[in-house]
């Protein structure tokens, strides 16, 4: 069990340490528009993930699962994925990782308001302090700078909606990932195909390092989200809901200390509402998540028949935002 658990942090971590220095990859493809990179994204990772398929034997069986209300699905979180993914490396070549960094580190807290929305899940007391105090953040950000931080927020928004389309979808991560970037895939393709006829492609006509990373583009999109599911299944959410800050403050740091982003007092002030929302939301997470298994251990013990998710209550946050995984 130990090992399982200590296999699963480390496959976990990684993806969110991949994930955290996606900034680097990217700015690698500076001369590259936005959305040529998604494009290349969509079709390598498409490409990639169907050869996984082949390789494991699994085509004939996705097949045989697929039904046009989980087509529909799929190709709804296809779209959310795309914006989030155009929206994401957009802002890192413009300069604005700091605030990409932003929208993942709210995203938590987007997702437990969907989750109340959407799937009726009831909030404990003390989880309501958190995402007011985040709520606060953003406003006084926006009066900062006299305009909502838009990108940040479509980021979360984007991928929000994309993880509770996931929390309700019924295949794998593999099979799930398959489907979304083959649903935008042809018109993914028909973009480039459109983009080398007019002589604006950059795929094939820079440098040579430039046309493999786009090439390799769709294997960096997807190998993180893979091993992302093998730590998934391993470890409990509690734990995930902690590893996943990883990624947006590697991002944070690379923005601030290696690519010399602004960062003054007016973003202290903001991001350090937000930094201490989610520290609250965190730790009452754990502690509502160690008083869970206590019950449960106890129930269990006296003989009592228990109910999964009576004792430590409905919504607890990460269900929403751990379900979806991530999509940088």
């Amino acid at each position: 069990m130990r090992a399982k658990l200590n296999s699963g942090v480390l496959f976990a971590a990684t993806a969110y340490a991949l994930w955290g220095f996606f900034p680097i990859y990217f700015k690698a493809l500076q001369g590259v528009p936005a959305l040529q990179v998604l494009a290349h994204r969509i079709v390598w990772a498409f490409l990639f993930l169907l050869g996984v398929l082949a390789w494991r034997g699994e085509i004939g069986h996705l097949r045989r699962l697929l039904t046009p209300r989980i087509g529909l699905s799929y190709l709804g979180a296809g779209v959310l994925l795309a914006i989030n993914w155009l929206t994401y490396v957009w802002g890192v070549m413009a300069g604005l990782i700091v605030e990409t960094s932003l929208g993942y580190f709210i995203n938590p807290l987007v997702s437990v308001v969907l989750g109340v929305v959407f799937l009726r899940e009831r909030l404990r007391p003390l989880q309501w302090l958190p995402v007011g105090l985040a709520a606060v953040g953003v406003t006084y950000l926006t009066l900062a700078y006299g305009q909502l931080p838009w990108l940040a927020l479509v980021l979360a928004f984007s991928f929000g909606f994309y993880g509770l389309l996931k929390k309700l979808a019924p295949l794998n991560a593999l099979h799930g990932l398959t489907l979304e970037t083959g649903s935008v895939f042809l018109p993914a393709l028909g973009y480039l195909v459109a983009v080398e006829m007019g002589g604006q492609a950059a795929f094939g006509h820079g440098p040579a390092s430039q046309t493999l990373l786009l090439v390799l583009s769709g294997v960096v999109t997807a190998v993180p989200l893979l091993l992302f599911a093998g730590g998934a299944r391993r470890v409990p959410l509690s734990t995930l809901g902690l590893l996943q800050y990883i990624a947006p403050s590697l991002q944070f740091l690379l923005g601030v200390f290696v690519y010399g982003e602004p960062f003054g007092t007016s973003r202290l002030v903001g991001f350090s509402l937000i930094w201490l929302a989610l520290a609250l939301f965190s730790t009452e997470s754990a502690l509502a998540q160690r008083r869970h298994v206590s019950a449960t251990s106890a129930a269990v013990g006296s003989g009592y028949e228990y109910e999964e998710g009576t004792v430590a209550g409905a919504g607890s946050g990460c269900t929403v935002t751990s379900a979806s995984g991530k999509s940088v």
